[in-house]
C-alpha cells in the first residue's frame, strides 16, 4: 500500500478539495554498496556525535538551523507547521494557464493526487474543468520544509501535481558557448536544413513509453554483466573508434544515408 507524503486541502477558488500526496517516481536503480577493496567488507555510513564521536540512533536526530554565532536553533515539525499554518496545509491554486508556456526545464518532479472520499466531485469538476480548457493550474504548495511552485495536470482519472523549479534555481545559459540563430553564420545551408527536417520527419510517431527502443538497455546490460562476474567471468572493456582528429564531416552525406537508414527501418 503506497504512503502518502503530505495531506492537505486543494484551494480552487472558494473551493476545498481535501487530498493525499503520494509519490509517483519509483526509481529502480541497481544498488551498489561501498567495500573495503582488501577484504570485500562493507563501509558503512554513520551518524556520529562531533563532539563525543558516538553513533546517533534515529530518534535522536534534529534538525537546527546555524545562527551567524555558531549556535544552532532546533526546529520541530511543528515549529515548520507554526510558521504558516495555511501553507503547510493548502496547495493554493494561483492561475491557469497553457502548458506549452512552462518552460519544460522548470518541471522536476511528478506526485499523484488522491482525493479523500469528502472531496471526490470537487476533484472531477476541477479535473476535467482543466481537461475542457486545455490548461494546467498553477499553485504553492509546502512539503518537507521548503515552498514549491507547482502544475496541477489533468492526466486520465488522475490529476498529477508536478513540482517546478523556480527560475533562479537554473544557471544562466550565457555562461555557455552557443552557436546563435544565424543559420548563415553557423555554416548551416538550406540544403542541410531541408535534408535535417526530412530526415525528423521520417523518424516522427506517437510517443508509446513502453515501446521497446526506449528501454533502458544499460541496466539490463549491466545486470547481465553482474551476473557473468558472479559466475567468475573476466570483463574486459572494449575500445570505442574515436573519429580521426582535425577530420572534416561532409554532414549532407551524413544526413543522407541517416534518411535511407530511417526510411528502411520505418517501411
Amino acid at each position: 500500500m503506497a504512503h502518502a507524503i503530505w495531506k492537505g486541502t486543494i484551494s480552487f477558488g472558494l473551493v476545498s478539495i481535501p487530498v493525499s500526496l503520494f509519490a509517483a517516481e519509483q526509481p529502480k536503480e541497481i544498488a551498489f554498496h561501498l567495500l573495503d577493496e582488501r577484504d570485500n567488507a562493507a563501509i558503512h555510513n554513520r551518524r556520529v556525535n562531533s563532539s563525543t564521536g558516538e553513533e546517533v540512533p534515529w530518534e535522536h536526530v534534529v534538525k537546527g538551523f546555524q545562527l551567524e554565532d555558531g549556535r544552532y536553533v532546533v526546529m520541530s515539525d511543528d515549529d515548520f507547521r507554526a510558521a504558516d499554518v495555511e501553507a503547510t496545509q493548502t496547495i493554493d491554486v494561483l492561475a491557469a494557464v497553457c502548458a506549452e508556456e512552462i518552460p519544460p526545464e522548470l518541471f522536476s518532479a511528478p506526485y499523484h493526487l488522491q482525493p479523500e472520499k469528502a472531496g471526490r466531485k470537487a476533484y472531477v469538476l476541477l479535473r476535467e474543468a482543466l481537461r475542457s480548457t486545455k490548461r494546467v493550474a498553477l499553485a504553492k504548495v509546502v512539503v518537507r520544509t521548503r515552498q514549491h511552485l507547482a502544475a496541477l495536470v489533468p492526466e486520465g482519472d488522475l490529476i498529477l501535481l508536478e513540482m517546478l523549479r523556480y527560475p533562479y534555481e537554473l544557471r544562466d545559459t550565457a555562461e555557455l558557448e552557443l552557436p546563435g540563430t544565424d543559420l548563415k553564420a553557423a555554416g548551416v545551408t538550406d540544403a542541410e536544413t531541408a535534408l535535417a527536417s526530412q530526415l525528423v520527419a521520417t523518424i516522427s510517431k506517437p510517443f508509446d513509453p513502453d515501446a521497446k527502443e526506449y528501454r533502458d538497455t544499460y541496466r539490463d546490460a549491466l545486470l547481465a554483466l553482474i551476473e557473468r562476474k558472479s559466475e567468475g567471468a573476466k570483463v574486459s572493456v572494449p575500445v570505442a573508434e574515436a573519429p580521426p582528429a582535425g577530420e572534416v564531416v561532409d554532414i549532407v552525406s551524413l544526413l543522407k544515408r541517416s534518411l535511407d537508414e530511417a526510411k528502411r527501418a520505418h517501411g
